[in-house]
C-alpha cells in the first residue's frame, strides 16, 4: 500500500510555471506506475501524464504535450510534473495516483486503472 501526497499548487499567471510534486510513504515505490490527472469543477477528473514504473517512458495527454513534464526519482519516492506555459484552462485540482505495476512498460489515462490517490493540489491560472 502507498500514501500520496501532492504539493506545489498556487494561483499563477498565464504563461508561468509551476512544478508540482507527490511524495509516497509505504514500501516499494520503484514498483508502482504513477499519473496526474486533474479535475476542474463541474467536469470528469481527466488523465494529464503518466510515468512507467522505472521512468523509462512517459505518456502526456494531448492538451498537456511539449508544455508538461512528468519525472520520478525512486530514491527519494516521489513524482513530479513540471508544468510550463500554463492557461487559464490548465486551472484545476491536480491528482497524482499510483497502481502496481507486474509490468515494465505498465502505465493507465484511466482514472479507474489507479488504486491509490493524493488528497489533490489547487492549481489556478490567472488570464
Amino acid at each position: 500500500q502507498v500514501q500520496l501526497v501532492e504539493s506545489g499548487g498556487e494561483l499563477v499567471q498565464a504563461g508561468g510555471s509551476l512544478r508540482l510534486s507527490c511524495g509516497a510513504s509505504g514500501r516499494a515505490f520503484s514498483m508502482y506506475a504513477m499519473g496526474w490527472f486533474r479535475q476542474a469543477p463541474g467536469k470528469e477528473r481527466e488523465f494529464v501524464a503518466a510515468i512507467t514504473r522505472s521512468g523509462g517512458t512517459t505518456y502526456y495527454a494531448d492538451s498537456v504535450k511539449g508544455r508538461f513534464t512528468i519525472s520520478r526519482d525512486n530514491a527519494k519516492n516521489t513524482v513530479y510534473l513540471q508544468m510550463n506555459s500554463l492557461k487559464p484552462e490548465d486551472t484545476a485540482v491536480y491528482y497524482c495516483a499510483a497502481e502496481w505495476a507486474y509490468g515494465s512498460i505498465w502505465y493507465s489515462n484511466q482514472p479507474h486503472e489507479y488504486h491509490y490517490w493524493g488528497q489533490g493540489t489547487q492549481v489556478t491560472v490567472s488570464s
